[in-house]
């Protein structure tokens, strides 16, 4: 028996030395930059490592023998390294992957696996996967891991990390070098996708993998587009190793937060991946009767049944419950007169959303050099409305002068849906002429837009009539003998005038019954276009040229539906002009040249009441700039010299009688220098600095006074800092600090060209806590309670920002 004993111990001790050998290694690129997260296996062994984000990976545990390790990496070139591991030895690996454009991604399938402030890849600037550095065009981003580190949930919340970029209003609704997009335009884009949200209310971002800015006009790529630049919601995408975590938050203006987000394969072979992102949300805000209730479902599968195949599938689906605020108004001409919590609502009021994306992707590679890639995305909206707003106007007296402290209200009913369809394809094919290198480009692209018949609004307004059996849109004190006079003189309001000296009585309950209603019908309508283009991106040594043509045709059927339906068409060729030169691995100059267009009838206008149909909005862009990355290409350094003109831009026609009705300008101008810091200075320290100035001017109007002032809600300089730092021994282990500013300067408002609102820098501040798999995390905002506006019409119509205010998060990683 002993010596069974002695035989067992002697054996497992056998096997516990001879599996003591160890291969370790670090993975770089031909820069010696790290190849973050890479992927290695080893042939002929169920075992498989990633690199963490210095490319450092490890084995343990290995007999020995002889192994064939497996190195890939996105937009790398598959390696193979075969060793002979000793006994007890600890063999160290230095691995070298050769960058291989062919072998990227065509369309963005699986998950970006980096976790920091940088960014290395886009697919926004050209179609396909290209590297940032290689783009002749500027773009801002930020990862998902910054807009955690801030605790932002909101695009209008992150844009401030993004030179040039800044709200317009509250709502889905941002500046771009000076000119204006929205959620409700189609112009912004979802993986590169046309689509839509609500534009009266941000939808939540935690489904997001980043947001992008592509910089001036995309129309080349994208069809018509805002000249200073499209915005891109790039989704969280399957991973092929299991991941989850879930937090939970809660802060200032009694807010609660839950969030999830689950990730992994689904089959032993990784051919079927899953991932999972929920969103719950209930919060009031420091304005007035405001409150926000959100439930998002996002799953997305990826479908990856050999390696010339990857199917993507994703959904969206937010429900949002809220109030629509329109904002803050003041006593005329006294910017500091109302609180800026003091919002015009009743508490009758409630706004009600529902919004579903879904997407479908196909990417397949028939050679290697020829692939094809279609993606298909459906976006439906439902609104259901009912708000006590300003009619944008003071209330009159009887002598028809304006009470300085009342404002004319009005009140709405409304329902309505919209659809849009957008299906992007594309061939891809690569080749060889000479000492050039081609990737090509042909491609087609179609979208449409539909608004059912259904939608409908109940709108009261203006005065009552002297019979009090209706309502007379606006006053005359010309007439006064055609409207009911209270005790004073003064004509009655059909919806109560909201008294700014006394909030709290506006703002109470509304006998809805009491109101005279005029009923509007939104007529459906149903615009389409398609695109076709080709594109070539160029190498020829140091130089590589991005160039490519488009053209476009858009269709818009007046009175659709109706007996004399009218198909109105618009088309334009859009061409493009790239050229990048490496001066070093390190830095890339650039230039650029596109133009850009955008129809503006009826049917692509947000608002009904706005006229037309006009003139399609037509620009160009020239820029200059570089590119450079540091501290072994773990901080990017993006700067951009630009200039962009545009005709045919529409403003606010003034008109008493229609105050949504617009008018077209002759020629606007937008120049300047904008400069983005994204990435780690070391592994404990991240950064994100962004600065911009740009004069963006009217230059042609037959209002002369317009010409030389700058555009609405854009402020000549802006800024941005945020840096977070980790601490990785001695007392503060485990902790981190973050720090960030951002200011703006003054800015011109939309609808009166004598009211501005003025500039303010902001400090915000975080602190982490984490240990194993837990995270504890602490923003504070705005710290100093600056008193500030991120944008607004007129000084009715303000839109101000919060003041300060916490959150405090608590995550669990498993």
């Amino acid at each position: 028996m002993k010596f069974t004993y002695l035989f067992v111990l002697l054996a497992f001790f056998s096997i516990g030395h001879a599996q003591n050998s160890q291969i370790t290694g670090t993975i770089n690129s031909e820069n010696n930059g790290a190849v973050s997260f890479a992927a290695v296996s080893v042939k002929n062994l169920k075992k498989g490592a990633t690199a963490d984000e210095k490319g450092y990976f490890q084995f343990n545990n290995l007999t020995p023998g002889t192994y064939t390790l497996v190195f890939t990496g996105m937009g790398f070139s598959t390696q193979e390294k075969t060793v002979d591991l000793q006994e007890n030895e600890k063999l160290e690996l230095n691995i070298v992957l050769k960058e291989n454009i062919n072998t990227l991604q065509t369309v963005e399938i699986t998950g970006r696996k980096e976790k920091s402030y940088r960014n290395t890849k886009s697919f926004i600037g050209a179609k396909t996967e290209i590297a940032l550095k290689d783009l002749p065009q500027a773009v801002s981003y930020a990862t998902k891991e910054l807009i955690a580190d801030q605790g932002s949930i909101r695009v209008g919340e992150i844009v401030k990390n993004f030179s040039g970029v800044s709200q317009f209003t509250f709502y889905d609704d941002i500046s771009i070098r000076g000119f204006r997009i929205n959620g409700g335009s189609n112009t912004q884009l979802l993986n590169g996708l046309r689509t839509s949200t609500g534009f009266w209310k941000q939808p939540l971002a935690n489904y997001l993998e980043r947001v992008e800015v592509l910089k001036g006009p995309s129309s080349a790529l994208f069809g018509n587009a805002s000249p200073g630049g499209v915005l891109n919601r790039v989704t969280k995408k399957p991973l092929d190793q299991a991941a989850n975590s879930v937090s939970f938050s809660t802060g200032s203006f009694n807010t609660l937060r839950a969030l999830a987000d689950f990730t992994g394969p689904l089959t032993e072979d990784k051919s079927l991946l899953y991932r999972l992102n929920l969103g719950y949300e209930n919060a009031n805000s420091f304005r007035d009767l405001q409150f926000d209730k959100n439930l998002v479902f996002a799953p997305s599968l990826s479908f990856l049944p050999n390696d010339k195949t990857s199917v993507n599938f994703d959904l969206i689906y937010t429900s949002s419950k809220s109030i629509l605020d329109r904002g803050q108004s003041t006593y005329e001409n006294n910017l500091y007169s109302t609180k800026t919590s003091q919002s015009l609502n009743s508490t009758n009021d409630y706004l009600n959303e529902e919004t579903y994306i879904v997407t479908t992707s196909l990417n397949h590679q028939f050679t290697d050099r020829l692939s094809f890639s279609a993606s298909y995305i459906r976006t439906g909206y439902n609104e259901d409305l009912l708000e006590h707003r300003g009619a944008n106007k003071y209330a009159v007296n009887a002598d028809g002068t304006t009470i300085p402290t009342a404002i004319e209200m009005q009140v709405f009913m409304r329902k309505r849906k919209r659809y849009i369809d957008n299906l992007s394809s594309f061939l891809k094919y690569e080749a060889k002429t000479g000492a050039l290198s081609h990737n090509l480009i042909a491609g087609y692209d179609y979208a449409q837009e539909q608004v059912p018949a259904g939608g409908s609004q109940l709108q009261a307004t203006g005065y009552r009539n002297a019979d009090n059996t209706g309502s007379i849109a606006t006053y005359n004190p010309n007439n006064k003998s055609a409207y009911l006079l209270d005790a004073q003189g003064n004509p009655v309001p059909n919806v109560a005038h909201f008294n700014l000296s006394n909030p709290t009585g506006s703002q109470q309950l509304k006998d809805m019954s009491k109101y005279f209603y005029q009923a509007r019908p939104f007529d459906p309508t149903y615009y389409s276009l398609y695109g076709v283009y080709v594109q070539d991106h160029i190498k020829f040594g140091a130089f590589q040229a991005l160039l490519g043509i488009r053209y476009d045709e858009y269709s818009d059927r007046e009175n659709y539906t109706k007996d004399n339906e009218n198909k109105v068409k618009q088309h334009s060729f859009l061409p493009r002009f790239g050229l990048t030169y490496t001066v070093n691995p390190n830095i890339n100059l650039y230039g650029t040249y596109v133009q850009g267009y955008n129809p503006q009838t009826a049917s692509s206008l947000s608002n009904p009441n706005a006229g037309g149909p006009f003139d399609p909005l037509t620009s160009n862009m020239v820029e200059f700039g570089g590119k450079s990355s540091w501290f072994k290409e773990k901080l990017f350094v993006t700067l951009a010299l630009f200039k962009i003109e545009q005709k045919n831009t529409l403003y606010s026609a003034n008109d008493p009688a229609n105050i949504d009705l617009l008018r077209a300008i002759g020629k606007e101008e937008s120049k300047g220098i904008e400069i983005d810091v994204n990435g780690n200075i070391t592994r404990e320290w991240s950064v994100s600095v962004a600065y911009s100035y740009n004069e963006a001017h009217i230059t042609e109007s037959p209002i002369v006074e317009e010409i030389g002032r700058q555009k609405p809600n854009t402020p000549v300089q802006q800024g941005n800092i945020w840096t977070r730092y980790n601490f990785t021994y001695g007392a503060l282990k485990d902790f981190g600090i973050a720090m960030g500013s951002n200011f703006v300067t003054t800015r011109n408002l939309s609808n009166n060209a004598t009211q501005t609102i003025p500039g303010y820098t902001l400090f915000n501040a975080a602190l982490y806590y984490n240990i194993n798999k837990f995270k504890i995390q602490l923003n504070a905002n705005n710290i100093t309670n600056k008193t500030y506006w991120v944008g607004g019409y007129d000084y009715i119509r303000l839109f101000p920002g919060a003041p300060k205010n916490w959150m405090l998060t608590l995550g669990y990683s498993f």
